[in-house]
């Protein structure tokens, strides 16, 4: 069971540390040092919701891929192995598509 904790964790950990950054600089938050897959989570919310009055298309765009990416991480936290590597997958895409996107 410490095992499956840890890759939980693991796995989390590589998808925030390669989207903490980018996510920090849309709220205009100093990234966190340390941040568990739930905070992480709640960056990405943050994020989401600095699009949610935009007027311009591609920002629409953004937030509901963001919005995507947090249904993806919630499930995620409930599931090992291949499943949870599955959402992560698919929120990572979906990160990389909303981060690009506001660009």
């Amino acid at each position: 069971m410490a095992s499956q904790t840890r890759s939980h964790t693991d796995t989390f950990a590589a998808l925030s540390q390669c989207f903490t950054t980018d996510l920090a600089a849309l709220t205009n938050e100093e990234p966190p040092a340390d941040i568990t897959p739930t905070g992480f989570i709640d960056l990405v919310e943050r994020a989401m919701h600095v699009f949610g009055g935009a007027k311009r298309d591609h920002l629409q765009r953004a937030g509901e891929e963001l919005d995507y990416a947090i249904g993806h991480l919630t499930d995620a936290l409930a599931l090992t192995g291949v499943d949870q590597r599955d959402r992560l997958a698919r929120a990572r895409t979906h990160l990389r598509y909303a981060i690009e996107t506001t660009r």
